[in-house]
């Protein structure tokens, strides 16, 4: 509950330090909240690739089947890597298109545009902090999940107004420390993964065979439809 809460701070703390900008706070805090449902339909696939493996990771595991809980969790870990690389390309390559779609018109689409390719180029790492933290409870760390998240928390309301206001990178300033944040939330999860002997590490894609198992992508993605269509469609109802 409490890693849930800090996740909603990362968007309150920018739009509050964004809000008082000098000048153009106003008009930049409505530009910015042009990309809030783009945020949601990230934060869905986090959750299908995320949240869809933990019921079979967990199942694998109580059954006492060590390699096969790896081989779950290693897939949702290289899941989310792809669909953030083809978020980012699509987000790159779509971006106007995009954020007109979602209501930024030309003479606000600069302060959108302008925050949405900065978190865009590091919303790998806040998919992976975010849809590997299950995995981290799931083994029976609650506390160093909720650390996970807690450590970009803190770190994002401390960067806000030090690129903001000190350094003076005005809407750029809050997408870098949001991107900083979620990076080092990303690193503190990935050192969980490879401090203790016993447990559960990732290894990414190998050439021994140890990768991506189809088998295991589709239960997956058929676990993680509905954690996914729950979070996306806060952006029509909103």
């Amino acid at each position: 509950m409490v890693a849930q809460i800090l996740i909603i701070l990362y968007n309150v703390v920018d739009g509050f330090y964004i809000g008082r900008i000098p000048v153009t706070g106003t008009v930049a805090l409505g530009d910015v909240g042009v990309y809030f449902p783009l945020i949601i339909l990230i934060t869905g696939f986090t959750n299908m690739f995320g949240m869809g493996g933990i019921p079979l990771f967990s199942m694998a595991a109580g059954a006492g089947k060590k390699d096969m809980a790896r081989d779950i969790q290693n897939t949702s870990f290289v899941l989310l890597i792809i669909s953030a690389v083809v978020l980012m390309v699509i987000g790159d390559i779509w971006a106007g298109p995009i954020l007109d779609f979602f209501g930024a018109g030309l003479e606000n689409l600069v302060y959108a545009k302008s925050y949405f390719e900065i978190y865009l180029a590091g919303n790998i790492f806040a998919m992976l902090s975010g849809g590997m933290n299950p995995y981290i409870t799931a083994q029976g760390f609650p506390r160093i999940g909720m650390m996970t998240i807690a450590i970009g928390a803190i770190t994002n309301m401390v960067l806000d107004p030090l690129f903001i206001f000190v350094f003076h990178m005005g809407v750029a300033g809050a997408a870098l420390a949001t991107v900083i944040s979620q990076f080092l939330s990303a690193a503190y999860s990935w050192h969980f993964f490879h401090s203790r002997d016993k447990g559960y590490p990732l290894y990414g894609l190998r050439k021994n065979g140890r990768g991506v198992y189809l088998p295991y992508t589709g239960d997956i993605i058929s676990l993680g439809t509905v954690p996914f269509i729950m979070q996306t469609t806060i952006v029509w109802y909103s």
